[in-house]
């Protein structure tokens, strides 16, 4: 599975998810670095990739849209420490695999993770 980060996930949590075997790229690796939300949906549906993000829009968006691709890391937690966040998404990736190759947004904040399969609403 493929995996497209947000400019707001931080370059070295993307190398720590790399390093763990993923196959991540961040959005300035393959957009403008100032490319618009619909823009990222798109690159993501086009390369397959799920998003991972901290951004709320995207949610909104995938919502108005009734789409079902691409699938959505929804990063709502407190925290921004490298290590506990990369881990955190590494294991939030695993765990729910099969949900976000078969469309969803994962929603992960302090205390829980919530999936909604797409599309919502």
């Amino acid at each position: 599975m493929k995996f497209l980060a947000d400019q707001n996930v931080s370059k070295k949590v993307v190398e720590k998810l790399r390093e763990a075997g993923f196959d991540v790229d961040r959005v300035e690796d393959l957009l403008h670095c100032r490319a618009t939300d619909t823009e990222i949906l798109a690159e993501a549906e086009k390369n397959q990739a799920v998003i991972i993000s901290h951004d709320q829009d995207f949610s909104t968006l995938l919502a108005a849209s009734g789409s079902t691709r691409p699938s959505l890391v929804n990063l709502r937690v407190s925290f921004v420490e490298v290590d506990r966040l990369s881990q955190l998404i590494a294991a939030i990736l695993v765990a729910t695999e099969d949900d976000l190759d078969a469309g969803a947004v994962v929603t992960v904040d302090d205390t829980r993770v919530r999936i909604r399969r797409l599309p919502i609403g």
